[in-house]
């Protein structure tokens, strides 16, 4: 079904937030009564899957509908290549008025290994006044409007220091030098920022005047494709406090899988990053019980603003008259182990938790109250949104690789996918890995590249805390063929089509 082209689309995406992390999935402690609200209007889905659980990766998937080895954003650290065709390109060029507010995530941060590598999203170039607002090279990616926040939680760059030190310059002063020690933004907690200069409190503020200034024509009459980027709930947290008063560290509960780490110094790939944490010990490491049900309750309170400021972005598109031609996505770019197996943070590993995310769709004239446990991921966004859009297959980029899930959110009980492939490769520091995984119905398979004949497979149905694995069970080991075959032919299917032929020999 092909929706008119005059529909807006309000595309919301936090950083780091785990399937379960909402009260609309079953979460009996965490509060989100707005998000709640948008999942009762439209679909939420409950194995929506990551095609990469890290950051860059899997936002380069969603603007451009492309593998990771594909599009060439790999693992973070690798800018996404100018040249690649994006959603928000063929938006503008069809038309669309496209803006990107809060953390976008298509250029690196901290400092590169070369001199010659250029980003317009580093901590550097901005703590050093190097780019502002007035020089920051627009279109940017196919957003005709920007306003940036490069980082996390306390630690934050970006169009964001300049909205800062509009109200308050020690602060913003106090920030410039705090994003120029990259250890800071490794740090699990960090100092306190009142709440109406902390990042989510911008991205909510900059979200409702963009809706404003269109609702007073500033744009014409174009419809808009605003991408609303929450940084939390990634570390470093430190929510607002009257956030965090309502989530106690006492009141979290530890993950039944918790005691499982004693386990997993023997398993064959996470033993040895277990004994030598990599990267600042900001990938898969111990955790103790203190440290989790403290990180766990940080992590409500982040969620429950940014729930306050999803409210209050979804009643101004409400007021303004909006709310019967503006697509709806929630969703979020990885998730977070969250003290799953003794764990803490993502980083390659088997586990569920950094793998599946949370994934709402409003879709006006379309959607109906409903969930859906079909399989979808996220290489499924940008042909989606494009054909609701009523765009021709032709102005689409080429190659995308996804699925149009559209027929789900007419009638969520239909599957398009029998299986979601992820790739998840990783440089940095002592960490160097490349694994895959497969999802199924039932299964879950990973394979690492240098751990022959070893993977993990874990029944989703029968065992959903992932605490026995199948690979050497004997009586599994057809199942097992079957399995590694089909992730083949996925992998297969996902591997870069380019350069493309140019002559017949």
């Amino acid at each position: 079904m092909n929706m008119s082209e005059k529909m807006n689309v309000l595309f919301i995406i936090t950083d780091a937030q785990r399937a379960d992390h909402l009260g609309c999935a079953g979460n009996s402690i965490l509060k989100t009564p707005n998000i709640d609200r948008l999942a009762k209007d439209g679909i939420r889905f409950t194995n929506y899957y990551c095609t990469n659980p890290i950051c860059m990766p899997n936002r380069a998937t969603l603007n451009t509908g492309l593998y990771p080895n594909v599009h060439g954003v790999r693992s973070n650290g690798i800018n996404l290549r100018e040249d690649i065709p994006t959603i928000s390109q063929t938006l503008l060029k069809r038309e669309w008025y496209t803006a990107a507010i809060g953390k976008i995530h298509h250029q690196f941060w901290l400092g590169a290994f070369k001199h010659k590598y250029r980003s317009a999203e580093s901590f550097d170039v901005w703590a050093d006044r190097k780019i502002s607002s007035k020089s920051f090279p627009l279109p940017y990616y196919g957003y005709k409007e920007v306003e940036l926040i490069s980082g996390n939680g306390t630690v934050c760059s970006g169009h964001y220091l300049e909205w800062l030190e509009e109200r308050s310059p020690e602060r913003a002063e106090k920030m410039r030098n705090k994003v120029k020690n990259y250890d800071n933004l490794f740090s699990l907690f960090c100092e306190e920022i009142p709440e109406e200069l902390y990042n989510t409190s911008y991205v909510r503020e900059r979200s409702i005047a963009f809706l404003e200034r269109y609702a007073k024509g500033d744009y014409g009459n174009k419809p808009f494709y605003l991408h609303c980027s929450f940084p939390d709930p990634h570390y470093p947290l430190w929510p607002p406090v009257e956030y965090q008063n309502q989530y106690k560290p006492e009141d979290m509960e530890l993950p039944e899988s918790y005691n499982d780490i004693k386990n997993l110094y023997n398993h064959k790939f996470l033993g040895y990053h277990l004994k030598n944490p990599p990267f600042k010990k900001a990938f898969i490491r111990e955790s103790t019980e203190e440290e989790i049900r403290k990180i766990t309750a940080l992590t409500y309170a982040s969620i429950a603003y940014v729930d306050y400021c999803i409210g209050q972005i979804l009643a101004t598109l409400n007021k303004l008259g909006y709310n019967d031609n503006t697509i709806v996505v929630f969703s979020s770019d990885h998730g977070d182990l969250m003290g799953d197996h003794g764990l803490l943070f993502k980083g390659p590993c088997p586990f569920n938790s950094v793998l599946q995310l949370p994934l709402i769709w409003k879709v006006p004239g379309l959607t109906k109250q409903g969930i859906s446990d079909s399989i979808v991921s996220s290489i499924d966004y940008p042909k989606t949104i494009l054909n609701l859009l009523g765009i021709k297959e032709r102005y689409h980029p080429p190659d995308m690789q996804g699925y149009d899930i559209s027929p789900i959110l007419q009638d969520p009980y239909k599957k398009i996918r029998d299986c979601a492939f992820i790739e998840n490769d990783e440089e940095v520091g002592n960490l160097k890995s490349r694994i895959r995984h497969l999802v199924t119905e039932r299964y879950k398979l990973t394979v690492y590249e240098n751990e022959p004949n070893f993977g993990d497979i874990y029944d989703r149905k029968n065992d959903p805390h992932e605490l026995h694995n199948l690979w050497f069970d004997n009586s599994f080991k057809e199942k097992r063929f079957e399995l590694i075959d089909k992730l083949l032919h996925q992998s297969l299917k996902a591997q870069t089509r380019w350069p493309k032929r140019i002559a017949g020999t």
